[in-house]
């Protein structure tokens, strides 16, 4: 008998991973009493890491990111909403 082929898509592993790093970052803002929204805008536009706090490594963690995929991620995900 033959087992069963297990798939799995990289890319909706990639963006999982996003997702969470994300809110990650979203949570440590909103602790430190950040606007999350406006920090995270700031950044994507600027690449500017001072617009993320050093709280629970989001800072770190947000620069695993890659801005372009970020962006075309929100950008389809919007739409298709």
């Amino acid at each position: 008998m033959q087992e069963p082929t297990i798939s799995f898509r990289i890319h909706d592993d990639k963006e999982n991973e996003m997702r969470e790093i994300l809110t990650t970052v979203y949570d440590a803002m909103r602790q430190k009493g950040y606007n999350p929204i406006n920090q995270l805008v700031g950044y994507i536009l600027s690449e500017d890491p001072t617009y993320i706090t050093t709280h629970n490594n989001a800072r770190s963690l947000i620069r695993r990111i890659d801005r372009d995929e970020l962006l075309r991620i929100l950008v389809k995900s919007y739409l298709e909403e």
